[in-house]
């Protein structure tokens, strides 16, 4: 019996601490965080963050932070890491409003310019997310410009050229692919507008050659032997080796034609630039 009564009692005990454990009567309760300093706060989101298992509670603590304690060295601490931790989180645009705010309290300080190179980032990690529709590009490239222009000894100057660059060519690789969709369905006007918006726009990027090359397809596809002709020069001039060239070629010698600037349109405006040495 005493037996039986000690086991009963142990097996009462245990479930009523997993009641207990349930209703989170045997959980620590957390102080409230205005009884805490500004410190001891920022440290619980940093912690938080470090740990990556909820960057929305991370957030939650640096604002508080800035809430509680607004004019301190920690409130300032805690908005630039509130923009980082939304640039985790992918809600960019409350990214790009916390490091706006930075930027509008601290624009002096040193990690303005890290908070100028978040805001390029959140429009920069969205580019591949979009369709044709191409502002987001647009603005990734005027953010990252600000950033190189205005912070150009920083060590964020480095990274935003690179982007920078990828974006420019992003916008190309969009040009072309539209070019491509006209061409294959045999719509040569529309498609030699978008090539040659690569050739003259974009021709520092990895699309001019190919851009060269469809406009050879397309102008021939329309009789126009001329500016196929001068399209081909100029992908020869400046992409010799490249197998677009070698395909140009091809189609204009197999007609009977060869890769020489003639006549007075765009592209030859375009082939004197590059015998004078302004496009290359």
């Amino acid at each position: 019996m005493t037996g039986g009564s000690s086991g009963a009692g142990i097996l009462g005990g245990l479930l009523l601490t997993a009641f207990l454990a349930a209703c989170g009567a045997g959980a620590p309760k957390e102080a409230p965080l205005d009884t805490l300093s500004a410190e001891q706060i920022y440290k619980r989101g940093e912690f938080l963050l470090e740990q990556d298992n909820d960057p929305t509670e991370a957030v939650r603590y640096f604002t508080e932070v800035e809430r509680l304690y607004p004019y301190s060295d920690w409130a300032r601490r805690a908005l630039i890491m509130q923009a980082f931790t939304y640039h985790k989180s992918k809600e960019y645009e409350d990214a790009r409003q916390a490091a706006q705010r930075f930027l509008d309290y601290y624009p002096g300080d040193e990690d303005a310019a890290y908070a100028k190179y978040l805001m390029a980032l959140s429009y920069y990690d969205q580019i591949d997310e979009v369709g044709r529709d191409q502002g987001l590009t647009f603005q990734a490239l005027q953010a990252l410009r600000e950033v190189i222009e205005e912070y150009p000894d920083s060590e964020y100057a480095r990274s935003a050229i690179l982007k920078f660059d990828l974006a420019f060519d992003h916008l190309a690789g969009k040009e072309m692919e539209i070019g491509r969709f006209y061409l294959k369905r045999g719509h040569y006007t529309a498609a030699i507008n978008r090539f040659r918006v690569v050739v003259q726009d974009f021709q520092t990027t990895t699309h001019t050659a190919e851009a060269l090359h469809r406009l050879v397809e397309c102008y021939l596809a329309l009789g126009l032997t001329d500016e196929a002709q001068t399209a081909a020069a100029i992908l020869g001039h400046n992409y010799q080796s490249s197998p677009f060239y070698q395909d140009s070629y091809k189609l204009l010698t197999s007609r009977g034609l060869e890769p020489k600037a003639k006549g007075d349109s765009w592209l030859a405006s375009v082939y004197r630039q590059v015998i004078r040495g302004e496009w290359l």
